[in-house]
């Protein structure tokens, strides 16, 4: 019985696996939201990508986190919004991936809104932990697993907005 169950859920995989289809085709939209692995904060993020040109996408997202930090007896919150561009290249093609399978690589452009609040007992001390707001360049790279033909499992390495690992899901809109 044990094999059979396992013999039934191989065959469910890969018959999902092949309704798939990756990368994303010119003209073609997807929507993607997780979460990340970040040392300030657990950061959720959603945003949009486009099939651009053959291998080719361009998108955009939008993360948000928050932390707190305690230093001697002061207290703070730090909020963390980051808006970002990117641009990938999907080696399907180039390296003859099966099409359940989405491999890419990037280059991100973004800016992050840093906001720290004290928290503590009488006037604020100074803080000169906030690393503040600004812009950032970052490569990333990534995979997903396509369950069916609009819907797959996200995970990218990089830094910036999500400074480590991404964990997501994708859905394919158009």
């Amino acid at each position: 019985m044990k094999k059979h169950l396992i013999t039934f859920f191989i065959g469910l995989a890969f018959s999902v696996a092949s309704f798939a289809q990756a990368p994303l085709e010119t003209g073609q939209v997807q929507l993607n939201a997780g979460f990340g692995l970040s040392g300030w904060g657990v950061p959720i993020y959603a945003g949009a990508e486009f099939g651009v040109a053959d291998n080719i996408t361009a998108g955009g997202d939008i993360s948000f986190r928050q932390y707190n930090e305690g230093w001697w007896k002061y207290d703070y919150t730090h909020t963390i919004i980051t808006i970002s561009g990117y641009g990938n290249y999907h080696f399907n093609e180039l390296l003859e991936i099966p099409s359940y399978l989405d491999f890419y690589a990037g280059l991100s452009l973004g800016y992050s809104i840093w906001n720290t609040k004290y928290k503590g007992p009488g006037p604020e001390y100074t803080y000169n932990g906030n690393l503040g707001s600004g812009l950032y360049l970052y490569l990333q790279a990534g995979g997903r697993y396509f369950f069916t033909e609009r819907f797959a499992a996200n995970l990218q390495l990089g830094a910036g907005s999500t400074a480590g690992a991404r964990l997501g899901i994708t859905y394919i809109i158009k």
